[in-house]
């Protein structure tokens, strides 16, 4: 999940740069952020974050595809789910979000179960 996707637009489905590579399969990845305590006492100041963590992101991670965003109750503040066409441009997002300050984050690569079943049966 990323913080970048604070404030009105949040939850919403976003493309962030190309939609991903010519007949390649995207895998997907889970973001989840806990945002500096600073940060979440004005709505304009995580509005601010998000347009800036979403420009880097723009900039530096074409192909990556946002697919769900969610504000959580617990230990993180979101959790996002994107598409990127590999994980040198996940390694990218992770290191965005570490180095604009003001959140920890952690993404973790994610198969959806039907997938997960496939490569079980793929064993033997």
């Amino acid at each position: 999940m990323i913080f970048v996707k604070c404030g009105s637009s949040r939850g919403a489905k976003m493309r962030i740069g190309r939609s991903g590579l010519e007949g390649g399969v995207m895998a997907d990845f889970i973001l989840l952020t806990r945002l500096a305590p600073d940060c979440l006492r004005s709505t304009s100041g995580i509005e601010t974050l998000e347009q800036r963590t979403v420009r880097q992101i723009e900039k530096a991670c074409p192909g990556i595809e946002w697919k769900h965003s969610f504000a959580l109750l617990g230990p993180y503040d979101y959790l996002d789910v994107f598409s990127a066409p590999d994980t040198e441009t996940a390694f990218k997002v992770s290191a965005i979000m570490r180095t604009l300050g003001r959140s920890y984050s952690e993404v973790w690569v994610a198969a959806e179960w039907k997938a997960f079943k496939s490569i079980i049966e793929s064993l033997g």
